[in-house]
């Protein structure tokens, strides 16, 4: 599971990827919030951790950017803000929880729990399709090599290879791996599929996604690169 952390403290920015690295997570580090978006531009998250203060673009603008992108990711703001109001704008922003400083490192790791829980897929351990090897034990897309898929990007894969011989329509994926989730829309499906082609073409997959936004997808074998 992959986490992202933005916080300019660079002391608690290295304790807290200490802390979420201990616990199994694999985590990338920003220190302000151009960083964050660069790292969000490039990469799929379970969870994003935002500080409110941070220089150059702060969480409440890292944040706006993530939803206007479409970018439905559970947000945990970590702030030295408590009052009222500054919980609620962030509430009313798009945040999914609001944990203010100092916490307490298990209260800490508990509200990470609450916002990545996922399901588990309990009908298969691995799918095969080409060269490529979708392992449900480890959240991994191998070939040449491996690389770590978020949730939503497992749930997508896992739902592509499931129906390799069919085009799933926007709207059929919408349904299946966003469920109940009603910020998610066209161009959510579109930025996860564009996650998964770029990390697709990482691991050299003799596999692709054929499909244009808002219509259906489908994967394809191609030739090995």
């Amino acid at each position: 599971m992959k986490l992202l952390l933005a916080e300019d403290t660079r002391d608690l920015n290295r304790s807290v990827t200490v802390l979420f690295e201990m616990q199994g997570y694999d985590v990338d580090s920003a220190f302000d919030g151009e960083q964050a978006l660069e790292f969000l531009k490039n990469d799929s998250y379970d969870c994003v951790v935002l500080d409110i203060m941070m220089p150059k673009v702060d969480g409440y603008g890292v944040l706006a950017e993530m939803r206007r992108r479409h970018i439905s990711t559970p947000v945990l703001l970590l702030t030295a803000k408590a009052e009222i109001e500054d919980r609620v704008s962030g509430l009313d922003a798009g945040a999914d929880d609001y944990l203010p400083k100092p916490f307490a490192s298990k209260e800490l790791l508990a509200r990470i729990r609450a916002l990545t829980r996922r399901r588990r897929m309990d009908d298969f351990r691995e799918l095969r399709l080409g060269n490529i090897v979708l392992d449900a034990d480890k959240y991994t897309l191998s070939a040449s090599n491996s690389v770590r898929l978020s949730n939503k990007e497992f749930d997508l894969m896992a739902l592509l290879m499931s129906n390799a011989d069919v085009a799933l329509s926007t709207a059929y994926l919408l349904e299946h791996v966003w469920k109940y989730d009603e910020s998610a829309q066209e161009d959510t499906v579109w930025l996860y599929v564009s996650y998964l082609k770029r990390k697709l073409r990482a691991v050299r997959s003799s596999v692709t996604i054929e499909g244009d936004k808002g219509g259906c997808f489908r994967l394809a074998e191609v030739d090995a690169q």
